[in-house]
């Protein structure tokens, strides 16, 4: 049986170049999982674990069934109270605001045959054999397609405000306007990649260009 690897299938999802530019990105769908807090703290371990506790349980219905995948990278979109933090630019919000003060929605995106009745059933199997309550706040989500400005990042964390600040001053340049939700795709594995090697693409929607 042949496995899908989205990855693969949507190469141009999955990649980024090291300067700022524009993309346009179809509608997809995910398994999503919201929480607030430090990303390296263990309640946001806990949330991984039931999100991929979930996509796993996901995988192996699908392949009973004839539809194998891969499980994609992790994703996660991230914000703040704007109100609380007034006048942060997009640079300085890494530094300046409290890692406790932040929300967070961490994404596993899903092929189109993975229906929200199909996420509905996989939370059960894993509530009965792993007896874990977050799962229950893991959930079917869409984002509809979007314009984004994107770039990779490459390092650790630490130094995604250089990064950051190549991205504001693009959107800048061109008098864009920001329209939705900071988003991030790990295509390393920070838990196991050493920091100076890992890659992240950052994406910053806008509204469409006219």
């Amino acid at each position: 049986m042949e496995k899908l690897e989205l990855t693969k299938q949507d190469k141009a999802y999955y990649s980024a170049g090291s300067m700022p530019a524009l993309k346009n990105l179809a509608a997809c769908n995910y398994l999503s999982i919201a929480g607030k807090g430090d990303p390296e703290g263990r309640a946001f371990q806990l949330v991984l674990q039931a999100l991929y506790s979930v996509a796993y349980s996901l995988k192996f219905s699908c392949k009973a069934q004839g539809n194998d995948f891969v499980v994609p990278k992790l994703e996660g979109m991230w914000n703040f109270e704007a109100s609380k933090y007034k006048d942060i630019s997009m640079a300085d919000a890494p530094l300046k605001v409290p890692r406790s003060e932040w929300n967070y929605q961490m994404l596993i995106r899903m092929p189109d045959f993975v229906s929200p009745r199909d996420i509905d059933m996989a939370k059960l199997k894993v509530m009965a054999k792993k007896g874990l309550d977050l799962v229950k706040n893991v959930s079917y989500f869409q984002l509809p397609a979007r314009t984004v400005v994107e770039m990779m990042h490459f390092g650790p964390f630490s130094t995604e405000p250089q990064s950051l600040l190549q991205l504001q001053q693009f959107i800048e340049a061109r008098g864009l306007e920001s329209d939705g939700l900071h988003h991030e795709v790990y295509l390393s594995n920070f838990n196991t990649v050493a920091p100076e090697k890992l890659k992240t693409i950052l994406r910053e929607p806008i509204k469409p260009v006219r």
